[in-house]
C-alpha cells in the first residue's frame, strides 16, 4: 500500500516535470519566433529605408541635371550681358565636381545612402540659391543696359543734331564768302580730297594728313589771263583759319572793298582761257572732327569754296 502510494507521489512529479518542460519549450520557440520576426520586420524596413532614398537620390539627381541645364541658359545670357566670365561660373564648377562625386557611388549601405542624399540636398538648396542669383543680376544687367542704350541714343540724336548744325554753319559761311567776295570769273568742278586719292570729301579725321583742292578755271576772261597768283584757305566752320607755321597774308579785291585774308598756299600760275589746276597741303597739325571751308581766292576775289566734313 505504500508503495502504490510512492509510486502514484512519483508520476505526478514525472507529469508535472514533463509539463513544465512542454511548457518552457513552447515558451522558448515562442521568444525565438517573436524575436525572428521582429527581426524580419526591422531588414524589411531597413531594405524599405534603403528604397526610398535611392529613389530620393536618383530623383535629386535628375532635378541637379535639369538645374544645370537651367544654369548653362542662364550662364550664356549673363556673360552676354556682362560681356565676361560669369561670376558663379566657379562656383558651380565646384558644385558639379560634388554632384559627380556622389553620382559614382554605389554603396547600398543605409549609413552611407543617408549621407549622399544629405549632401544632395544641400547640393541643390546651394544650387538653386546660385540660379536664383544669376536670375537676379541678368534682369539688373537688362535694365542697365535698356537704360545705357536709350541714353546712347539720345546721345547720338543730339550729335546728330550737333553736326546737322555745324554742318549747316559750314555751309552758311560757304555761301556767306560766294556772296561777299566774288571774282570776276569762277572755279567750277571744285573738289576737296583728304589723306590719299579716292578719299570722300567726308572721312575719319585722324586720316587727314593732307588736303588735296582741284578745280577748273573756264573761260577766264583775256584781261585777266597770263600771271596771277591763287591762294588756298582752309577755314573751321566758325571762320577760324587753321594753324600753320607760315601763314600767309594778304589783301584781295572784293565787292564791299578789300578783304584781309590768312592763307595757307599761294601759287603763282599764268592763267588762259581754260585750265584745271590744283593744291596739295600737307597739314601742321592734325585737324579735329567737325565741318571744314575750302577757298581759293586771286589778288581779284574769290573763285571758289566748298565745305567738307572729317568724322
Amino acid at each position: 500500500m505504500y508503495n502504490d502510494r510512492n509510486n502514484n507521489q512519483n508520476s505526478g512529479k514525472l507529469v508535472t516535470i514533463l509539463l513544465l518542460l512542454l511548457i518552457g519549450s513552447i515558451g522558448i520557440s515562442i521568444f525565438f519566433w517573436k524575436k525572428s520576426r521582429d527581426m524580419g520586420a526591422d531588414n524589411a524596413k531597413l531594405s524599405e529605408s534603403a528604397q526610398s532614398l535611392e529613389a530620393e537620390k536618383a530623383n535629386i539627381e535628375h532635378t541637379l541635371d535639369s538645374l544645370s541645364a537651367a544654369y548653362g541658359e542662364l550662364r550664356i545670357e549673363n556673360e552676354g550681358l556682362r560681356g565676361k566670365e560669369a561670376s558663379t561660373a566657379a562656383l558651380i564648377a565646384q558644385k558639379d565636381v560634388s554632384i559627380n562625386k556622389i553620382k559614382s557611388q554605389s554603396n547600398r549601405e543605409l549609413t552611407e545612402l543617408r549621407t549622399q542624399v544629405q549632401e544632395l540636398r544641400q547640393l541643390k538648396i546651394e544650387y538653386e540659391t546660385l540660379i536664383t542669383a544669376v536670375q537676379v543680376e541678368n534682369e539688373q544687367l537688362k535694365d542697365e543696359n535698356k537704360r545705357l542704350l536709350g541714353e546712347n541714343q539720345q546721345l547720338q540724336t543730339e550729335n546728330s543734331t550737333l553736326t546737322g548744325q555745324m554742318g549747316d554753319l559750314a555751309k552758311k559761311l560757304e555761301d556767306q564768302i560766294r556772296k561777299t567776295q566774288s571774282a570776276k570769273f569762277k572755279a567750277s568742278a571744285f573738289r576737296v580730297e583728304i589723306g590719299s586719292r579716292g578719299d570722300k570729301q567726308t572721312l575719319r579725321a585722324k586720316k587727314a594728313r593732307e588736303i588735296m583742292v582741284s578745280f577748273d578755271l573756264v573761260d577766264v576772261p583775256a584781261n585777266y589771263q597770263g600771271g596771277q597768283h591763287l591762294y588756298l584757305s582752309i577755314t573751321d566752320e566758325k571762320g577760324k583759319p587753321i594753324a600753320a607755321t607760315n601763314p600767309i597774308k594778304t589783301t584781295i579785291e572784293a565787292p564791299s572793298g578789300n578783304v584781309a585774308i590768312e592763307a595757307l598756299q599761294v601759287k603763282a600760275v599764268s592763267l588762259g582761257e581754260t585750265q584745271r589746276l590744283s593744291f596739295s597741303y600737307k597739314l601742321d597739325e592734325r585737324l579735329k572732327s567737325g565741318n571744314y571751308v575750302a577757298a581759293i581766292y586771286c589778288n581779284v576775289g574769290l573763285l571758289g569754296a566748298s565745305s567738307f566734313k572729317l568724322n
